[in-house]
């Protein structure tokens, strides 16, 4: 798959070979899906718990009479029916996260590569270079290219374009090494540096 490659002023730099096997599949959504929801139980801290009747600070002496009282037999207050009482099977601290194989990763990764060239929404810029630190700068050349939210992923980022970048709410950078299926899929853009695209294709072919 042949792709016109830009600089940052929106000019034609050339252009570059993609590998159809990495983004010219027909994109399968299960796939995808998997891979995000596996990524967003790794996020999940767990961490969400309630009192359980062991940790209830209520006296746990029987009280009133066993028989002759007309209520039920009650051994503490820290059951779960009384005001200020335990929780029932309440939510405890444990982990989300789940085993995903290796391959199936991969293969999800290709397929939302391969869903943002279907669409049209990748562009590849030569270089991501600054010479100066200016933030102004850079977004009028992001206005002109009308990336909207942008994901930029490069091999290794330049200092000038990073600190330039850092400010854009719209731009989020990416190192090659951290690509993931759920950012790419989150941006309207995918913007891959021709470093990048060597990176990903050397790592995923």
């Amino acid at each position: 798959m042949k792709t016109k490659v830009l600089n940052l002023d929106n000019k034609a730099a050339g252009d570059v070979e993609l590998n159809d096997a990495i983004f010219g599949l027909e994109p399968r959504q299960d796939l995808i899906q998997r891979v995000v929801v596996w990524q967003l139980a790794k996020r999940r801290s767990g961490q969400h718990q309630v009192l359980t009747r062991g940790e209830v600070n209520r006296t746990k002496h029987r009280f009133g009479k066993q028989k002759g009282g007309g209520t039920a037999r009650h051994g503490a207050r820290s059951a779960p029916l009384f005001v200020g009482g335990a929780k029932a099977m309440g939510p405890v601290n444990h982990s989300h996260e789940f085993d995903l194989p290796k391959k199936v990763k991969a293969l999800g990764l290709k397929h939302a590569l391969s869903s943002k060239a279907k669409a049209g929404s990748i562009v590849i810029l030569d270089e991501a270079k600054s010479k100066d630190i200016k933030t102004g700068a850079l977004a009028k050349q992001f206005d002109k290219m009308k990336l909207g939210r942008a994901l930029v992923v490069d091999g290794e980022f330049d200092k000038n374009f990073q600190l330039s970048a850092r400010n854009l709410a719209n731009v989020a950078l990416l190192p090659v090494a951290g690509i993931n299926v759920y950012d790419i899929m989150k941006s309207d853009k995918l913007v891959l540096t021709t470093a990048a695209v060597k990176a990903i294709e050397a790592r995923l072919g």
